[in-house]
């Protein structure tokens, strides 16, 4: 895997980086339009479109670091999580198995199609309820990995993915220059204007734990 010479890492670095970026995204930061008007909320690693009528919700590790991102409809999700990934190589192919032996193995079915990103998966996950179905895509990028997670009518129901699927066209990933493992996850964190309305709602709660009225709405995202 790195045994190549130098000028084929370079054609193909450049090849990965113009596979991202074919005039919508996710795009690769160093390739991302400088001036679309689209208004971005910093996560980190992830510079997500602020769109209307989505609801951005954080989901967390039990030690409170931010483990994906996801945004939501009123009847459709995304979540997204990015990853380190090689310069030059895909992982989505072998991502893409990975998840594929996991479900079946948990009694699930699945099935590859083509769409808008590429390669899909859609899976058929038993619950309590009955099967559920979910949608997985993959897209591999300069050094990182962006998984995203359709749940909801979202998944069979194109009009319902639009939302999503634009917010997904509008993505920026930025890749931090630490050398990482490959699937390592990418360092998120909490949009600064999110991260001051938390603030305000614990300094709201301490006072009213000392006998203070004051109350404040709670923040958005919400962390589950």
């Amino acid at each position: 895997m790195f045994g190549r010479r130098d000028k084929d890492a370079v054609e193909e670095s450049t090849a990965a980086a113009e596979a991202v970026t074919p005039g919508t995204g996710p795009y690769d930061a160093a390739n991302a339009p400088a001036e679309d008007g689209i208004q971005r909320l910093d996560l980190g690693s992830l510079l997500l479109p602020a769109l209307p009528d989505l609801e951005l919700r954080m989901q967390a590790n039990d030690d409170g670091t931010i483990a994906a991102v996801i945004i939501a409809s009123p009847d459709s999700a995304l979540q997204l999580g990015v990853f380190a990934a090689p310069r030059t190589e895909s992982i989505w192919d072998e991502v893409r198995a990975d998840i594929a032996e996991s479900v079946v193995g948990d009694g699930g079915k699945t099935e590859e199609s083509e769409g808008e990103f590429g390669t899909e998966l859609l899976a058929r996950v038993p619950t309590p309820e009955g099967l559920a179905e979910l949608r997985f895509i993959g897209v591999d990028g300069p050094k990182w990995f962006l998984r995203g997670l359709f749940q909801g009518k979202a998944v069979t129901d194109e009009s319902a993915a639009e939302p999503l699927v634009e917010a997904l066209r509008h993505l920026v990933v930025v890749r931090d220059r630490e050398a990482r493992p490959v699937r390592e996850p990418l360092p998120l964190r909490l949009p600064k204007e999110f991260a001051e309305q938390a603030a305000q709602q614990q300094a709201a709660q301490e006072a009213q734990q000392t006998g203070g009225t004051e109350r404040r709405p709670s923040p958005n995202p919400r962390t589950t």
